[in-house]
């Protein structure tokens, strides 16, 4: 299902409590290391993935090369690549039973989404967790986190 409305989103990041980052990076001015630790300081358990850093630590937390290596189940899957290579990791999150998958700012796969929508995950596209949880928080839509 595709997540549309501040409620449902919201709902969603108050239900989950683990986030695979894909792709993350140690470089602490790009956009996957600020909302991967943003993220952690929500209290999220948060797995970096990164095949080029696996085994290293990005924000604290060991970097795994591949979805399929997390050793936690995986509520949300957070993608941060190019439109046109989000379907394979849908794909991987499909397989190891994630619950919904992230699509971040400027990032629009619709064949990727419906894709996920047809195997039952929720889909958020073109947001950012980072800018909609203060925002949720400041209109009394997030109970958990931050």
């Amino acid at each position: 299902m595709r997540l549309h409305s501040d409620a449902e989103i919201s709902s969603l990041l108050n239900t989950t409590k683990t986030i695979a980052l894909e792709i993350a990076s140690a470089k602490t001015h790009r956009d996957s290391f600020r909302v991967l630790l943003f993220l952690v300081e929500c209290g999220y358990r948060v797995f970096p993935i990164n095949p080029a850093c696996a085994g290293e630590h990005i924000a604290g937390q060991l970097v795994y090369a591949s979805l399929q290596e997390v050793p936690e189940k995986v509520d949300l899957v957070d993608i941060f690549r190019r439109s046109e290579a989000v379907q394979p990791i849908v794909q991987q999150a499909i397989a190891i039973g994630a619950g919904a998958v992230w699509m971040q700012l400027g990032v629009i796969n619709t064949a990727a989404a419906a894709l996920a929508e047809a195997a039952g995950l929720a889909v958020v596209m073109d947001r950012c967790p980072a800018i909609d949880i203060p925002h949720f928080k400041a209109q009394g839509l997030m109970t958990q986190r931050c």
